[in-house]
């Protein structure tokens, strides 16, 4: 049931969409308003190996600061 509630909400808003749309001139494409088109996928990025090292230094040091004042909290 829930599906189906969220499945009906989707509709609403798929429609004030595409009434602001109509409002503003119709910017977007048919196939973006009907919401089915993807966009194309473009080149891959690729990171160095250092800008790899230094983006996993970052996330180490966010997640010690994160479990730190986890710890903090629990005392």
């Amino acid at each position: 049931m829930a599906l189906v509630g969220y499945q009906i909400e989707r509709q609403k808003i798929d429609d004030k969409i595409r009434q602001i749309e109509a409002q503003l001139g119709g910017k977007r494409g048919p196939a973006s308003a009907a919401g089915t088109a993807k966009k194309a996928a473009g080149p891959k990025r690729v990171l160095s190996a250092a800008a790899r090292q230094r983006i996993a230094a970052a996330q180490r040091k966010r997640w010690a600061e994160h479990r730190k004042r986890i710890a903090a909290a629990g005392r």
